[in-house]
This record gives structure tokens, C-alpha cells and sequence, in this order.
């Protein structure tokens, strides 16, 4: 008789450990705006010491909070040269993965690819007694004008092995065939149209995946049978769906992140979002985790991206 072995544990969708990148020289990124419709400058006048200065209290105060509320934090500092004016967002250069999988990825504007430093690496490895097995770099699609940032273009149901991706600029199927194979994640793919007409930069800008919930800004994508089929894979998946409209997704009320605090689940997200929202939606939202909106104007209007974007949950194994 054939030895019977148990089936390995299911990922955990929300972790417990967040990598977050504390920048040395935040500001609006020029390479990356004309794909980014989320993304403004500063005005006339302003100066980006200014605007740098801002960003780094609001980015100590989003750690504080998270550290708060029991999630474990590591703040890794960012290098003064080469500028990286969006350090600030770790999660579209690295992802951590329940079997000790660390994943680099390519990234569209050539100032962000000094963000990937294996210090940052060994760091986590290091302050959170976690192990690395493997790297997987998918990092050589750039010399092909071929990019996936991270988890920016990835929203990842980790437990179901299920991987959503908006097709756009800065998600492309051929690294996003690579990922699938390698970390043995289905894909879901569909195309998107953002408020300029566009396609929605990142997925994480129009969906997030909890454990027992998802947001989805359904309007902004643009096929009806590919609208549905996320939908149905989502409940599919045990998913209750609670549905966005595009000025919410505007409001960044997709790029939000389910986190594992110690005294439970909390919901990560801006206060721009929250406030963006109905009392049907927040009820929802509340009744699955407990909520933690957190300001940060600054870095929303000027990189383009909001809470979920600045942290990178660290899944690895312990040491």
C-alpha cells in the first residue's frame, strides 16, 4: 500500500509582516505619469523638499499605526543615490511567498529598477526570522520592453493559487505566463479602461482580495464576459464581491490591503478611500475586518498609488 501523506498547508492570504521602504527622496516620478492617470505634480511653486518632507510623516505615521495594531513592520531605508523618487511603493519590485519564494519583477520606467537591492532582502530575511529557498527573477523580460510589477499588476489569492491581472503598459502576458508557471498561479487576465480612457495602470488600483471578501471596480473593466467570469471567480472562491464605481476607484478605493494584526484581521487603506465610500460598503467592508484608514494625500497625488502600494507582506517561512 502506496504511504499516505498529508496535503500541504494552504497559503494564509493575509500576513502578519509587511516590508515598507522609507524614501530619501520621494517625488513625482515624470516616467512613470503617462501611464499613471492617478498621478499629479506638484504645483506651481511648490518645491520637492517640500513634498518629500510630507511624505516621510505621512509614511511614519502609516508604519506607527500598522505597528499599533499588531502587524509587524520592517522599515528598510531607502539610498539617497540614485534618486528613487518612488521607493515608497516596494510592492511592484518584490513579492514573499509561503514557500520561501522571493519573486523580482520588471518594471517599465528605467529610475524605479535601482529600487531592487538585495540588502532590502537580506534585511527581511534577517529582522523577521524568515528563510529564503529560491529567487525567481523574471526581471529579464525588460531588455524586451515586457514588465509585471509585482503586486501592483498582480492581485494574488494566495490561498486559492488564483492570480488577477489588468493587462496594460505595465502588465504583460508573456512575464505574466512566466510568474504563472513558476509559482503555479492560474491566471485571470481582462482589459481595463481608467477615467482618461486608458488602461488602469496596476490591478491593485481596481481590486483587492481578502480572505472572505473582494473590492472590485466592475465598470473599469471592458469586456462584460471578462467582468463576469471575475466576478464568478471570486465568488467562486468564497469571496463576497463588494462592488466599486470608477470615481471610487479614483479615490483609490481598490488599493487597499487585508492585513493579520494581533488582535485580528485589519483593512488597510487611505483615508481618501474610506471616505470615498457608502455606509453599505463600509458596513461590509467592517464586517469582515477591523478598519485602519490612513492619510496620506501627499503620496497619493504625487506618486500615484495609496496604502496597498507601500507594502509588501512578507509570507516567507520561519528560519
Amino acid at each position: 500500500m502506496a504511504a499516505e501523506f498529508p496535503a500541504p498547508a494552504r497559503e494564509p492570504q493575509s500576513a502578519a509582516t509587511v516590508l515598507m521602504v522609507r524614501p530619501a527622496r520621494f517625488a513625482f516620478n515624470p516616467q512613470t505619469a503617462g501611464s499613471n492617470a492617478f498621478q499629479r505634480p506638484a504645483a506651481r511653486g511648490g518645491s520637492d523638499a517640500s513634498v518629500s518632507e510630507r511624505a516621510l510623516r505621512e509614511f511614519d505615521a502609516v508604519a506607527a499605526a500598522l505597528a499599533g495594531a499588531g502587524v509587524r513592520v520592517i522599515v528598510a531605508a531607502d539610498d539617497e543615490r540614485p534618486a528613487k523618487p518612488d521607493a515608497v511603493f516596494p510592492n511592484n519590485w518584490v513579492s514573499f511567498h509561503h514557500d520561501g519564494t522571493v519573486v523580482l519583477y520588471p518594471m517599465m520606467a528605467p529610475n524605479r529598477r535601482a529600487e531592487r537591492r538585495e540588502e532590502i532582502i537580506r534585511q527581511v530575511a534577517a529582522e523577521g526570522r524568515v528563510h529564503v529557498a529560491r529567487t525567481v527573477d523574471l526581471t529579464a523580460h525588460e531588455g524586451e520592453g515586457r514588465y509585471l510589477e509585482g503586486t501592483g499588476s498582480l492581485v494574488l489569492d494566495r490561498t486559492h493559487r488564483v492570480a488577477y491581472a489588468a493587462l496594460s503598459a505595465r502588465t504583460d502576458l508573456d512575464p505574466l505566463g512566466d510568474f504563472s508557471q513558476q509559482l503555479d498561479y492560474e491566471l485571470v487576465t481582462f482589459d481595463t479602461r481608467d477615467p482618461g480612457g486608458g488602461a488602469v495602470y496596476h490591478t491593485n488600483v481596481l481590486m483587492a482580495v481578502g480572505e472572505r471578501f473582494a473590492v472590485l471596480c466592475g465598470e473599469a473593466i471592458v469586456s462584460g464576459a471578462h467582468r463576469a467570469a471575475v466576478e464568478e471567480k471570486l465568488a467562486a472562491t468564497g469571496h463576497e464581491v463588494i462592488g466599486l464605481t470608477t470615481s471610487q476607484m479614483a479615490c483609490f478605493a481598490g488599493n487597499l490591503l487585508e492585513l493579520e494584526g494581533s488582535q485580528g484581521k485589519i483593512l488597510a487603506l487611505s483615508t481618501t478611500a474610506w471616505e470615498s465610500l457608502s455606509a453599505p460598503q463600509r458596513r461590509a467592508l467592517e464586517s469582515h475586518a477591523r478598519v485602519l484608514p490612513l492619510a496620506i494625500p501627499v503620496i497619493e497625488r504625487h506618486g500615484g498609488g495609496s496604502v496597498r502600494c507601500m507594502l509588501a507582506e512578507v509570507h516567507l517561512p520561519a528560519s
